[in-house]
């Protein structure tokens, strides 16, 4: 699967700041006067949100394989209604997670067979790879302390830390596999500081 000039995707547990910085990029970039749009998953779109709303709703349980699939759903939207065409438009596209959430939170957390997800990935979005993507690394506990600071509650926020813990490993696993894309980032630091280290990334390796 090819990786994809002009699709930055950001990853990382919940509370690891990913949505502060994927704003803070897009800015960079429209200082800059490039074209580009930031994005989240699952959402996206008009049907991707109200997938959304299902996968996060606390009191809706559901099956892993149900919730595989409703993020396959919401992914094979966005990117046909959002993904594609903007970079077919040279448009820069920075998206809140994209596949490796998918690996991370229902290949290594939940269990599912990691072979399952390679096959679905390559029906929902064929030859569609992020440039970059940047991975911000923080401890499990922090982040979960971080969301409910801000009264974030949603059905991840009730897992428990061995569960959140699985998915910062997977994490940490899908960037040892690929270094050259999977960029790690300290998250426990200031905005301010994590942004000039991304800025730092982009500017070595985005010619």
């Amino acid at each position: 699967m090819s990786r994809a000039k002009g699709f930055i995707s950001f990853e990382g547990i919940e509370g690891s700041g990913k949505s502060t910085q994927v704003k803070c990029l897009a800015e960079y970039f429209r200082s800059r006067g490039q074209k580009v749009i930031d994005t989240v998953e699952p959402g996206g779109t008009g049907i991707g949100e109200k997938i959304r709303e299902l996968l996060l709703e606390p009191q809706n349980h559901m099956e892993p394989l149900t919730e595989l699939l409703l993020y396959y759903a919401s992914r094979a939207q966005h990117v046909r209604e959002v993904i594609y065409p903007a970079i077919l438009d040279d448009t820069i596209v920075i998206t809140d997670r994209f596949s490796d959430s998918t690996v991370a939170y229902q290949g290594y957390a939940r269990g599912i067979d990691l072979k399952l997800l390679s096959r679905l990935n390559e029906i929902v979005n064929p030859d569609l790879k992020p440039f970059l993507t940047f991975m911000l690394d923080l401890d499990v506990e922090e982040g979960l302390k971080r969301n409910r600071m801000a009264s974030k509650k949603d059905r991840f926020e009730l897992e428990t830390v061995e569960f959140h813990n699985r998915v910062r490993n997977g994490f940490l696993q899908i960037a040892s596999e690929e270094p050259e894309r999977v960029k790690v980032i300290d998250a426990s630091r200031s905005p301010d500081e994590i942004s000039r280290d991304i800025v730092k990334v982009i500017e070595e390796q985005w010619r």
